[in-house]
């Protein structure tokens, strides 16, 4: 394995940057790290992330604090039933002095957007939405405005209610590269948390990185090295999504769909996202499965009899992590 010294004076730089980072965000989440890795993770690749959990677990203080401790323009967007495209796009203004229409941007000018409860809103506005992620721009008019990067976008959806929602089809799912189940805390972190809540004020977060550092970090992941091993237990987990059968996984009946080769990509560059968050230069298999669950739990579409069965996606890429050989 060989690293070029100015990729890995890069990765180092980058690591610290994430650091900083990771740690000012800390000031205002207690736990929830493995949450702060994967937005870290979402904002080194552009990968969008969506976060899935009971209200309360703070998902929306985790952008909010991420956010707040970047030199990056920020909006959170409440989804609402009654929310319209134009209030996310943003619409053209008629002048009848001049007879012109102008642009009104709306909040997607940003670089990260929070998707506060993304399945509440009906499917135009969803559409609208997943469209400036997979482009990276937006039309109003006969205009085209590109997205300046970075541009992230972090959505959260709670689980637990039904009605008065519009689930994401799994299709538009897919455009998010991670799906990130949000847990309780461990007993000693909500014991700090109510320690916290007695201070009265959430502390000042402040700017550990600019829009410049941003950049580089991204530039920076390109330069982790993926080992062809490593590159082919990839392809091997994805694979097993799609014909378990090949790899004496006695699944077959569970899936009905696999993953896409969009999974393949997004667990590469997830797993050269995670070293580079711990400053590391090249992936392990561990990297991998640190992120496999997040990239494939959305991906695999599972059968009637699974659903019958009580099994999801994500079991199912559990049982395919236990049983691929791990170089």
């Amino acid at each position: 394995m060989t690293v070029d010294p100015a990729s890995a004076r890069r990765i180092e730089r980058a690591g610290e940057t994430l650091s900083r980072v990771r740690e000012e965000v800390s000031r205002a989440v207690v736990g929830q790290k493995a949450m702060v890795d994967r937005l870290l993770i979402g904002l080194l690749t552009g990968g969008h992330v969506l976060l899935e959990g009971v209200p309360g677990l703070a998902k929306t203080l985790a952008v909010s604090s991420l956010a707040k401790s970047l030199s990056l323009r920020f909006r959170r967007i409440q989804f609402t039933p009654d929310l319209l495209p134009a209030d996310l796009t943003g619409t053209l203004i008629y002048n009848p002095k001049e007879g012109t229409f102008s642009a009104k941007r709306g909040p997607l000018f940003s670089h990260i957007v929070l998707a506060d409860e993304v399945n509440r809103a009906p499917a135009k506005v969803q559409s609208a939405l997943l469209e400036a992620m997979q482009e990276k721009q937006v039309t109003l008019g006969d205009d085209t405005h590109p997205l300046e990067e970075p541009f992230l976008v972090l959505a959260t959806q709670n689980p637990i209610e039904q009605e008065g929602t519009y689930p994401l089809p799994e299709a538009q799912s897919d455009r998010f590269m991670l799906k990130v189940k949000v847990n309780y805390p461990e007993r000693g972190e909500e014991k700090e948390i109510l320690r916290r809540a007695g201070l009265g004020t959430m502390p000042d977060l402040k700017p550990q990185a600019t829009r410049e550092q941003v950049v580089e970090a991204r530039d920076a992941l390109s330069g982790v090295y993926v080992d062809d091993k490593i590159q082919e237990y990839v392809l091997d987990l994805v694979h097993a999504t799609r014909r378990p059968k090949d790899f004496g996984l006695p699944i077959e009946h569970l899936v009905q769909y696999g993953a896409s080769p969009r999974a393949t990509l997004f667990l590469v560059r997830g797993a050269q996202g995670f070293a580079l968050v711990r400053g590391r230069p090249y992936v392990l298999p561990d990297d991998v499965k640190a992120v496999a669950l997040d990239v494939l739990r959305h991906r695999i579409q599972v059968s009637y009899e699974a659903e019958a069965e009580g099994v999801d996606g994500e079991e199912v890429a559990r049982r395919i992590l236990e049983q691929v050989r791990v170089p």
